[in-house]
C-alpha cells in the first residue's frame, strides 16, 4: 500500500507563492504580514491540509472533542434557539461547543483557520451559508467533518437540517386566502438572503394558485430586523390600496410591524392581518400574539449535531436534504377581513374601493429595501 506522502511547509509555501519563511511567520506571528500574504497562506493550508508539527504536537494522540459552531449573526433570536439543541446533544456525547458569530468576521477567520490547522476541532456546524472563510468542494475533504442548517451551499457535499421554507410560505399565504383576503403583501428578506428566494417564491405560488396578480408595490424587501419591520408596515399602508393582510419573512419584522400598526391607529386583525415566520418566543407575548410558521429550532439543532456525530463515528454521511416538519401556528393577528378597509380609514379616503390587479402584473419584487 503507497504511503500518502508527507506534506511540509515547502508544499505550502509553493502553493501561496511565497517563502517558508513567510509561511512560518504567517502561522505563528500573523500580524506581522500583510493581510493579503495571510489569506495566501490559509487557503494554501486548507487546501493543502497542511498541520504544523508545533501546532499539534499536544493534540496529536488524542482525539480533540470540540465542536465549532458557526453563527451568522448571535443576536438572532432564531440562531439562539437552535443552539441548545447543539449543547444538550453534544453534551450527552462528552463534546464540547464553541461558538463563533460570523459578524466578527476578521476575528471568526483568523480563529477558524487557527482551530483547524491546529487539529482542535472535531467538526463544525454552519447555521447559514455565509460563511466567514473561502471554502471549495475540493478544499473540503482537508477541513472537518461540517454539517448545515437552513440555508444551501449547493457547491459543497454537505448534509442539510431545514424544513421546506417553500411550502411553509404557501401554506401560510394560503391560509390569509381561505380567510377571504385578496389583497395580501409580502416583506421578504434580502436578495443576497438564499432563504428569502423560497419563502418569497411561496408567496408568490399560493397567488398565482388562486388566480390572483402579483403587485410589486405589494412585494418589499428588507432586512431581518425590528425597525426593517416597522419601515416595511409603514410604506405598504401608504400605498393607494392598502393590503388587508401581510406575510412577513420573520417574526421579527412582524413584532416590528405591529408596533408600528399601532403608531398608526391600526387594528391588528380587525384592520390588518400578520403572519410571521420561525414561532420565535416574542411571537407568543406580542400584542396581539402573532400567527407565524413554526420551525422546529431545538430539533434543527438536536439533528445537525446527531449527523455530525455519525460522520465522527465513520459513518458515511447522506449529502443534501434532511428535512424536518413546520407547522402553521393559528393566534390572534389573522382574522377575516373587515367591510371596513384600511384604505376607507385614511384621512382622505370615503370608500373602501379598491382597484383589481391586471392580468399579466410583473412578480418581480419592488426595488424597496430597507
Amino acid at each position: 500500500m503507497e504511503q500518502k506522502k508527507k506534506l511540509t511547509m515547502k508544499n505550502v509555501a509553493e502553493i501561496a507563492g511565497v517563502s517558508t519563511a513567510t509561511v512560518s511567520r504567517t502561522l505563528m506571528k500573523p500580524e506581522k504580514v500583510s493581510s493579503d500574504t495571510r489569506k495566501k497562506v490559509e487557503q494554501a493550508v486548507v487546501k493543502a491540509g497542511y498541520y504544523p508539527n508545533a501546532l499539534c504536537r499536544n493534540v496529536k494522540h488524542r482525539k480533540s472533542h470540540n465542536i465549532l459552531v458557526i453563527v451568522p449573526d448571535i443576536s438572532d433570536p432564531f440562531f439562539l434557539e437552535i443552539i441548545p439543541g447543539i449543547k444538550e446533544t453534544a453534551l450527552d456525547h462528552s463534546y464540547l461547543v464553541i461558538i463563533v458569530d460570523c459578524v466578527q468576521q476578521i476575528w471568526s477567520k483568523k480563529t477558524i483557520i487557527d482551530l483547524t490547522i491546529s487539529k482542535k476541532i472535531a467538526g463544525m456546524l454552519l447555521l447559514g451559508a455565509n460563511l466567514p472563510f473561502d471554502i471549495t468542494k475540493e478544499q473540503q475533504p482537508n477541513l472537518p467533518p461540517m454539517v448545515m442548517a437552513n440555508e444551501f451551499v449547493p457547491e459543497l457535499e454537505l448534509s442539510t437540517v431545514h424544513i421546506d421554507n417553500l411550502s411553509a410560505a404557501f401554506q401560510a399565504v394560503n391560509y390569509l386566502y381561505k380567510l377571504g383576503h385578496q389583497h395580501i403583501a409580502c416583506v421578504a428578506g434580502l436578495e443576497t438572503m438564499p432563504l428569502s428566494y423560497y419563502r418569497l417564491q411561496g408567496y408568490i405560488q399560493a397567488l398565482r394558485r388562486n388566480n390572483i396578480a402579483i403587485k410589486n408595490e405589494y412585494i418589499v424587501r428588507a432586512h431581518c430586523s425590528y425597525e426593517a419591520g416597522m419601515k416595511a408596515f409603514a410604506t405598504l399602508m401608504a400605498l393607494p390600496y392598502a393590503p388587508t393582510a401581510i406575510f412577513f419573512y420573520s417574526d421579527i419584522m412582524a413584532v416590528g410591524a405591529i408596533w408600528q400598526a399601532k403608531q398608526l391607529g391600526l387594528r391588528i386583525p380587525q384592520d390588518v392581518s400578520f403572519i410571521g415566520f420561525d414561532n420565535l418566543k416574542c411571537s407568543q407575548y406580542c400584542d396581539p400574539p402573532l400567527t407565524t410558521v413554526a420551525q422546529p429550532s431545538y430539533q434543527i439543532g438536536q439533528k445537525m449535531m446527531l449527523l455530525l456525530l455519525d460522520q465522527l463515528a465513520g459513518k458515511r454521511a447522506k449529502t443534501g436534504s434532511h428535512l424536518l416538519d413546520y407547522e402553521l401556528i393559528i393566534r390572534k393577528s389573522t382574522a377575516i377581513p373587515t367591510a371596513l378597509q384600511v384604505a376607507a380609514k385614511r384621512p382622505g379616503r370615503e370608500t373602501d374601493e379598491r382597484r383589481q390587479p391586471h392580468e399579466g402584473e410583473s412578480c418581480q419584487p419592488t426595488t424597496r429595501r430597507f
